[in-house]
C-alpha cells in the first residue's frame, strides 16, 4: 500500500502511518485532563497531531526524534490539517525507509562544494583567500558543513540545505557586487561563506532536525566567532603574517550582526555596507525559500491559494494548476 505523505493529508481521512516525532508538550485540557500535542513529519513537511486523554506513562513512551505509528484520522482546524490520533505505537528505526523522512537538496553537492570553493578561491585578497583555505583543508568541518542543514523548520531544513542556502548567497553577491562599487566584494564574499557556519555546531540532523546544548546555549552566531577565531589563528602560520585586525573585526561584525536586527536574535545592527548587503542576501533567500517551502507543504491543492498562515499573517498564492 503506497505511503500518505503529510502533503497528501485531506480533511476528514483515516489514518495508519508512520511518521517522525519533531515536537511533542504534554498538556492540561480547561478540565485539567492532559493531551499530547506533537508535530509529526516526513520528507514532505509537518502536520500538528493531537492524543486525548493522555497519560505521563504515555508520553513518556516515545519522544522527540523517535518513528511513531499513529493511527487515527485528519479533520480542519483553523483552516489547518491536524491529526487526531487514537493510538500512537514507537517504531524501531531499523524498520523504517529513511528516504521517506528526509528532505535533501536536490543539486549535487560536490558541485555545490567545488563552486563555493571555486569563488572565494577567486578572491583578490589573500589574505582572506588563505582564511578559506584553513577551511577547506579542514575536512571534518567540510564533511559537516556539506551535510548540515541551515534550519529545523523554515528554510533549508534538509541535509545539505546550510550549502545549498550559502552557495546561492555566494552567486547572488556576485551579482549585485559590480553596481555598488563602495562595496568590499571580498569582504562581502567571505562574510557570507562564515555568517552561518556556526550551524554546523548549532544542528544536530543525524535522524531529525534539532538543536545541540551549545546550539541551545549559545546559538550559531557566538559559535561561529568561535571558529573564525581558530582559523584566523591557522591562517596566521600558514601565511607566517599576522592577519590584519581590523578585516578580523570587520569579519566578526558580519557575522554577529547578519540577523538585521535586535528582534531577531542580532547583538548588534549592520554597521558597515558589506553587512546590511549580507544581511538582505540573506533575508531574501531564506525568506523566497520559506515561502515556497509553505506552498510546496500546503495541504489545499484544489486551490491557487494556500491556507492562511497564521506566522505570516496572509495566504500565498500559488498560481492556478497547470494539468
Amino acid at each position: 500500500m503506497p505511503r500518505r505523505y503529510v502533503n497528501q493529508l485531506r480533511d476528514n481521512e483515516t489514518l495508519d502511518e508512520i511518521f517522525l516525532v519533531t515536537d511533542k508538550q504534554l498538556r492540561p485540557n480547561r478540565n485539567g485532563v492532559f493531551y499530547i500535542q506533537m508535530t509529526i513529519s516526513d520528507r514532505t513537511g509537518s502536520v500538528g497531531a493531537r492524543f486525548w486523554n493522555a497519560t505521563e506513562e504515555m508520553f513518556q513512551q516515545f519522544a522527540v526524534g523517535d518513528y511513531v505509528h499513529v493511527e487515527g484520522g485528519t479533520q480542519r482546524f483553523l483552516g489547518a490539517i491536524q491529526v487526531i490520533a487514537k493510538k500512537i505505537t514507537k517504531v524501531d528505526s531499523d524498520s523504517v525507509n529513511q528516504d521517506d523522512f528526509k528532505r535533501t537538496v536536490q543539486v549535487d553537492r560536490m558541485k555545490l562544494r567545488q563552486r563555493l570553493m571555486e569563488i572565494l578561491r577567486n578572491m583578490k585578497n589573500s589574505s582572506l583567500v588563505n582564511l578559506a583555505d584553513c577551511f577547506f583543508i579542514d575536512e571534518e568541518f567540510m564533511d559537516r558543513f556539506c551535510r548540515a542543514p541551515a534550519g529545523v523548520k523554515l528554510h533549508h531544513a534538509y541535509e545539505g540545505g546550510l550549502l545549498e542556502h550559502t552557495a546561492t548567497m555566494l552567486e547572488v553577491a556576485l551579482k549585485i557586487i559590480p553596481f555598488y562599487p563602495a562595496l568590499n566584494g571580498d569582504l562581502l564574499l567571505t562574510g557570507i561563506f562564515l555568517h552561518d557556519i556556526g550551524k554546523t555546531e548549532e544542528l544536530a540532523y543525524d535522524s531529525d532536525m534539532t538543536y545541540t546544548d551549545s546550539g541551545q546555549m549559545l546559538g550559531h552566531p557566538v559559535l561561529a566567532l568561535e571558529m573564525l577565531h581558530d582559523k584566523i589563528r591557522e591562517s596566521e602560520k600558514l601565511a607566517e603574517e599576522r592577519f590584519d585586525p581590523e578585516t578580523a573585526m570587520l569579519l566578526k561584525h558580519l557575522v554577529i550582526s547578519h540577523h538585521g536586527i535586535y528582534e531577531h536574535g542580532s547583538p548588534k545592527l549592520p554597521m558597515t555596507l558589506e553587512a546590511v548587503a549580507l544581511h538582505f542576501i540573506d533575508s531574501l533567500d531564506s525568506k523566497l525559500v520559506e515561502f515556497e517551502k509553505y506552498m510546496f507543504e500546503d495541504p489545499n491543492t484544489g486551490s491557487p491559494w494556500t491556507n492562511y498562515l497564521p506566522s505570516i499573517e496572509r495566504k500565498l498564492y500559488k498560481g492556478e494548476s497547470k494539468d
